[in-house]
Parts: C-alpha cells; structure tokens; sequence
C-alpha cells in the first residue's frame, strides 16, 4: 500500500476538546497521582480484594488441570518407588530369614556336636552398661573412664566392648568409677585368632596414632590385607569371637626375619560414649588343677638312708 493513501488523522478522541498533548499530560498526571495515593493511602485496596475474591473461583477451576498434573506425577513416581522399596525390603526380608534359619541350624548343629562329644556347654557372659564419662589427659597413653566401679560389680581384667568390638580392658577400679586402658595404648596387648587362617597370635597397641600391629610374626607366616582378628579366648579374659582388628599392612622386609603387620582396630574409642563391661571369662572356667607338691630332698635322703 502507498504511503501516501494511509490516514494521517488522529483518532476521534484526540480530535474533540482540547488538544492531544494536553489530554496526553493531563492523563499522565492522574495516572501518577493515582499510583501514589495507592502506595500512601491504598485507595485501591478494597477493589483489589472484591476483584480478587471475584476471580478466585475462576483462578481455581483454571488451576485444577495444572494441580492434577503435578498430582499425577507425584503419585506415579511414589508409587514406583513405593512399589522399589517393597521389592527391596522383601528381598531383604528373605535373606534375613535365610540367615536366621541357618543360625538356627548351626546352633542346633552345634548343640548337637557338643552333645556328642560330651563337651561342656558354652559360657554365658556376664555384661553390665556404662557410660564413658572422659578420656585420661595423659597424652601418652589412651585411657579412658566409666561411670561404674567396684560398688557396682566391676572388677580389674573386664573387657569393655561396644557394637563394633573390643575397646579395652579396665584396668583400675574405684568405688564409683573405672579406668579402661584401650587396645591402642602403647602397653595393651590382646591374643587374636586370625578367622581366615585360624592362626593365634597377639596384638599390641601402637600408641597415640590409633592403630595396632602385630608382633613376632614370621616374614612367610600367611597375613593379608583384610584378615579378620577376633579374640582367641585361650586367655580366660576375653570371650571367644568377639571382633578385634583387622589387618590393613603387611610389610616383609627382607633385611628382617620377622613382617611388620599393621592392625585397624574394628571399635574406634573416639566418639564411643556408651559400652558394655562384661564379667572375666576365668570367673566362669572350672578351676585349673594344682599341680602337686614335690617331695621334699630332706625326707627322700632320710628314707634313702633307713634302705
């Protein structure tokens, strides 16, 4: 289309009263006038809240396919994982069963064993709670103290464990308290039976660096990375099976005979509020027999002579 044949004049509006740019100010001013009373005096409110009570209906029926969009997706993907964590806990579930069957069986094997051979029945340990009250300022070795002492039953030798293993071993008693000397200390040592080997030896606390090792051990003795340690139980201290260490290092140094072997100790002491004192197993052993008494040199020489 040409430009020329294009309506130049201005709408009807613009064209009556007074002239545009006049009209143009004075709207503008009332539009300012406006916005600022509405801000000092909000002139506006109440028209605000009827248009928006009005249109509320309005705004919810034109939400209601967004909402049941968003609520469809959510309870589809609940659903699915609803539906993955039962999966997963049955399957968990089996397996539980499966172990606690086979725990069973094996305890019931192993009755049946020690009926068999007429052994005696396993010992049945002792154990009292207690709460770690703080560790000995000494910082050259690892101690640490319980709320209970000899008015409530603990003796010096009771090992002190918690949920992951063996912590230590108390070491003084006081009325109301208890001095617990960890396996990490540099003069606790503990014998452990290796369960992949079934190999018994004895582990020693290395100091303040957290770790243990073990000693004495020939450089072809079969120690690897991984082993599990557990106490022995030959030692009438410990029970037997209770987790020690376990080996991180194995170092065989051809200029030694013995492997430098270094232990993690599987119950960490640092954080361990809350732990487990159990009664010594040699309060629960049959007495050990005496060996009896040698003659004395005197009376033999005296019968001798009488010959």
């Amino acid at each position: 289309m040409p430009l020329g044949t294009l309506d130049r004049t201005p709408p009807p509006f613009f064209r009556q009263g007074h002239s545009a740019r006049t009209k143009l100010v004075f709207c503008s001013a009332l539009a300012l006038f406006l916005m600022a009373a509405d801000s000092r005096m909000a002139l506006t409110q109440p028209l605000r809240a009827t248009m928006a009570t009005a249109l509320l209906p309005v705004v919810r029926v034109l939400s209601l396919p967004v909402h049941a969009w968003d609520g469809g997706a959510d309870y589809l993907g609940g659903l699915q994982a609803a539906q993955s964590s039962a999966n997963e806990m049955r399957a968990r579930l089996a397996l539980q069963a499966e172990r606690s069957s086979r725990a069973d069986r094996l305890a019931e094997e192993n009755q049946r064993l020690r009926a068999l051979l007429d052994l005696r029945p396993a010992v049945t340990v002792k154990s009292q709670p207690a709460e770690v009250l703080y560790e000995a300022p000494d910082p050259y070795s690892r101690k640490i103290f319980l709320d209970r002492g000899s008015q409530h039953g603990i003796i010096a030798g009771s090992p002190v464990i918690n949920e992951a293993g063996v912590l230590g071993q108390v070491t003084r008693v006081y009325p109301l308290s208890s001095e617990v000397t960890l396996l990490i200390d540099k003069d606790a040592a503990i014998p452990v039976l290796n369960g992949r080997t079934e190999h018994r030896s004895a582990a020693f606390g290395s100091g303040t660096s957290g770790t243990m090792e073990l000693r004495f051990m020939a450089g072809n003795d079969d120690v690897q990375v991984g082993d599990v340690l557990t106490t022995s139980g030959v030692d009438g201290v410990y029970p037997p099976g209770l987790q020690v260490a376990k080996v991180s290092a194995v170092d065989r140094r051809g200029d030694s005979a013995f492997a430098r072997i270094a232990l993690v100790p599987t119950a960490q002491p640092d954080g361990v509020r809350h732990v487990l004192v159990l009664e010594p197993l040699k309060l629960q052993q049959p007495p050990r027999p005496e060996t009896p008494a040698e003659p004395e040199r005197g009376a033999r020489n005296h019968k001798g002579g009488r010959r």
